[in-house]
């Protein structure tokens, strides 16, 4: 009887074993880097999240949450960012500091392991009323790497007038958000730069992507 018990007790620690052998495996670094694509726009910081298939930042043609509007219309990721971090469907998360010039490149470290296999990255574009760039539950490359280019979306939540009053950041110095104008209502693919009011299209108008990321498996 005690033999028995004792390679009960050996098949279930080797059981154990493999599995601790299995999960370790299963932990991946990646190298994150996004570039803007852009001639003539800057990037807000980047808020990226490696997660599992049950969450979204947003969906097309619904409109934006509070959290996703605060990014959309001032670039401020704080609040989706502690929403992500008290969220058990996400492993983790990071953020870039500061613009992300026209041309220039930015790089994240990021974790992935078990069900959170997926990455959304997401931040607003300057100068606009409420567009971003984001990427919305990617795979995560297994080994080797993935390439992505982003689109541009309208955040639906303050109208396009491309005055200089209702856009922030350097060049226009406006108002981050407004409260009394509730924009389409809806997310929606964005249209770039119309080239009225302040805004110059020759400048700051965009065609495709505007962000390309590059996510590769360091360890």
């Amino acid at each position: 009887m005690k033999l028995k018990l004792s390679m009960l007790v050996l098949v279930f620690s080797s059981i154990i074993s493999l599995g601790a052998i299995a999960g370790k495996h299963d932990n991946k670094q990646y190298k994150v880097t996004v570039t803007n694509l852009t001639k003539g726009i800057s990037f807000t910081p980047l808020l990226a999240a490696t997660h599992n298939r049950n969450v979204s930042f947003f969906t097309l043609g619904e409109p934006a949450s509070e959290m996703v509007s605060r990014i959309a219309e001032g670039g401020d990721i704080s609040m989706l960012k502690t929403a992500l971090d008290d969220s058990e469907n996400v492993l983790s998360t990071t953020n870039s500091e500061g613009l992300l010039a026209p041309g220039a490149s930015v790089e994240l470290t990021m974790m992935s392991s078990g069900k959170y296999k997926q990455i959304s990255i997401a931040a607003m574009l300057l100068p606009t009323n409420d567009t971003m760039v984001a990427l919305l539950g990617k795979a995560l490359p297994k080994k080797g790497k993935k390439v992505y280019f982003l689109s541009a979306y309208d955040g639906g939540t303050e109208t396009n007038d491309e005055y200089c009053n209702n856009i922030p950041g350097s060049h226009c110095g406006g108002v981050p958000f407004s409260p009394d104008d509730a924009g389409e209502g809806y997310i929606y693919p964005s249209p770039a730069i119309h080239g009225e009011a302040d805004l110059s299209r020759e400048i700051y108008n965009w065609d495709g992507a505007v962000a390309k990321v590059v996510i590769e498996v360091v360890k």
